[in-house]
């Protein structure tokens, strides 16, 4: 019985090695006369009106990329290369006109399930580690057809083919973590998106920030995946001369216009025979590179706009008629393969399997930023500062037990709203990220980000009221303390979803925290303790403040409308009676507790739907 085992796990680990080095399903990539315009708005804060203009950033690019190659986009910053990119990757939303075609059939919900797309910026949790890292997308990405344990086996497989095992137990860090170096994190990010054996590579600028060897090292396992029957394309901005002659096929582009498709070794014969040949020996890309920019030689007086004229009208006289001929010559679409419905069109994991994953995930990631000592030691501090400050203010001193109940509501209604707030703009390249990829349906992100919060957004308030609770001296009893427990909470809840609402409808950090803070001082000022007597023109406001139904039931947590406190020498008056509680009364707790319900909802809700922008979901 033994063997038996470690035989079916022998043969696994053989089939992993097999999906990784061979393409299941190829992928002939055509493209033909892809337009892509954009509106721009030009005006400023001296102009009264701002003129909207439509701007052309592909201007009929063409090509085509077989199972086996390796295309290397080039071209100066804002040539258009990571726009053509993400438009071939089936991102790109917008005015994009001509053909994109894979297997002679339209971007689809199967075709983006056999894609992968590695941005240039290594979009990773920084405190988790390589192998964590890989794992959870591969529980995650990875069909349910294979389990647990051999999805685990295959990004170890992933770790060791490319070459990450060293590093493997290592965090991946980031600008402000030390963590593995910068070509063994994009080997991460390659990694991330091999998971899945795609067809489809799409890479934008894998080499950026790289040293010339870790740069030849990634190219070279680009190469290899290539060579296992994928399409690869990336762009790439200024290659080695010994990188340019890998790459299978080259696509120059100058201000979204091509000025070369065709093989990397006859770039420069072909430029030659246009009448533009270095006039020292160069590298090919730097060469390429200037005649992009209009550049000929350092000594050259021509004009550039003239040059890069010259270029597109050469490419379309010579090259352009040729390409388009080819391309309709050559016939990628008989890859029945893409068409398994079966594999594609169902989400590779259940539900309640994305949550969980995504919980442990998030709650490993955040851990040490939820249980920090800074964040734990400045809660005790103001806790215990408040307890001494309210030291035993007993009935006698009502009015000041009514200022610690205003200033639990202030304090744990600004507290967890701010945090909150920061929530979804830190994560949004990486859900835009998975999400573009069909990783994981929104709700199941939604809920255990949430979710994954909770223990210490709980237990701290929970804390600090303990302590604060007994030494201010309120009603001893355990209802009391309960109830007053379970309105901040409540309190704690309804605030972090307006944070949460804000934070995924604003997207910059600054303005939402702004507002928040804007907002927030707003509940506090209506919240019927600083001021009892509001006009009745902007009266209404209350009933939109968190802050005042947490006030108003902190009040009816310890006190009740026929309790009396100490109003003179030797007599007794009603609590209800107090001035300032009489205003804001003790009664209408079920309304409060209601709208407070109604608040944790409807904030969550809006940041769900809010978040619905970020991606594009698979259904």
């Amino acid at each position: 019985m033994v063997t038996i085992e470690i035989q079916t796990q022998t043969t696994h680990h053989s089939q992993y090695s097999t999906i990784f080095k061979k393409a299941k399903r190829p992928v002939t990539l055509k493209f033909e006369d892809v337009v892509y315009k954009i509106k721009t708005k030009e005006g400023g804060i001296l102009k009264k009106k701002s003129k909207s203009e439509e701007k052309t950033i592909l201007k009929g690019v063409t090509g085509m990329v077989l199972p086996g190659e390796v295309l290397a986009m080039l071209g100066p910053s804002g040539s258009g290369k990571t726009t053509l990119l993400t438009a071939l990757g089936g991102r790109l939303g917008g005015q994009i006109s001509g053909s994109i075609t894979y297997n002679g059939k339209p971007f689809s919900n199967q075709m983006k399930r056999n894609t992968g797309f590695v941005t240039q910026d290594d979009v990773l949790y920084p405190h988790l580690t390589v192998t964590e890292t890989l794992v959870f997308t591969a529980l995650l990405r990875l069909p349910n057809t294979l389990t647990k344990q051999e999805k685990v086996t295959h990004a170890e497989s992933v770790i060791t083919q490319l070459g990450l095992t060293r590093c493997k137990n290592s965090i991946v860090g980031s600008p402000y973590l030390r963590g593995v170096s910068g070509g063994e994190r994009k080997r991460v990010s390659i990694g991330q998106e091999m998971l899945i054996n795609p067809s489809l590579l799409f890479l934008d600028e894998p080499t950026s920030g790289l040293d010339s060897t870790t740069a030849h090292r990634i190219v070279s396992i680009l190469w290899e995946l290539a060579n296992g029957g994928r399409t690869v394309v990336m762009t790439i901005h200024q290659p080695s001369s010994s990188l340019f002659y890998m790459f299978h096929k080259v696509l120059l582009l100058s201000e979204g216009c091509p000025l070369y498709f065709g093989k990397g070794e006859e770039a420069m014969d072909y430029f030659a025979r246009i009448g533009y040949a270095p006039s020292v020996p160069m590298n090919p890309s730097d060469f390429l590179l200037d005649l992009a920019n209009g550049v000929v030689s350092n000594d050259s007086h021509e004009d550039p706009a003239v040059i890069k004229q010259t270029l597109v009208s050469a490419f379309r006289t010579n090259l352009a008629g040729r390409l388009k001929a080819e391309l309709h010559e050559i016939d990628g679409d008989d890859h029945e393969g893409l068409e398994d419905k079966q594999y594609f069109t169902q989400w590779t994991t259940t539900w309640w399997q994305q949550f969980s994953v995504l919980l442990r995930r998030g709650v490993k990631e955040r851990r040490h930023e939820s249980f920090s000592g800074i964040k734990i030691g400045q809660v005790l501090v103001v806790a215990f500062v408040s307890g001494l400050i309210w030291w035993h203010s007993d009935i006698s001193h009502l009015q000041e037990q009514m200022g610690l109940f205003f200033f639990y509501a202030a304090f744990w209604g600004s507290l967890p709203l701010l945090e909150a707030i920061y929530t979804f703009p830190q994560e949004r390249m990486m859900l835009e990220k998975e999400r573009s990829s069909g990783m994981y349906r929104l709700s199941s992100y939604f809920i255990a980000r949430t979710v994954s919060d909770l223990p210490m957004e709980l237990a701290l308030p929970t804390i600090f009221v303990t302590i604060t609770y007994w030494m201010a001296g309120f009603k001893p009893t355990a209802g009391n303390f309960l109830g007053t427990l379970n309105v901040v909470l409540l309190c704690v809840l309804v605030s972090q979803g307006l944070g949460l609402a804000i934070g995924a409808l604003v997207v910059d950090q600054k303005s939402a925290s702004m507002l928040g803070t804007v907002i927030m001082l707003s509940f506090t000022l209506v919240s019927g303790y600083m001021v009892q007597n509001i006009p009745s023109f902007i009266d209404w406001t209350k009933y939109l403040s968190v802050s005042m139904y947490t006030y108003k039931l902190l009040l009816v947590s310890q006190y009740k409308a026929t309790d009396t406190y100490p109003c003179g020498t030797g007599d007794a008056c009603l609590i209800g009676e107090f001035p300032s509680i009489k205003p804001i009364g003790l009664g209408g707790q079920v309304f409060s507790v209601v709208a407070m319900a109604i608040m944790l909802l409807g904030y969550r809700f809006v940041a769900y739907i809010a978040l619905m922008r970020v991606g594009k979901t698979i259904k």
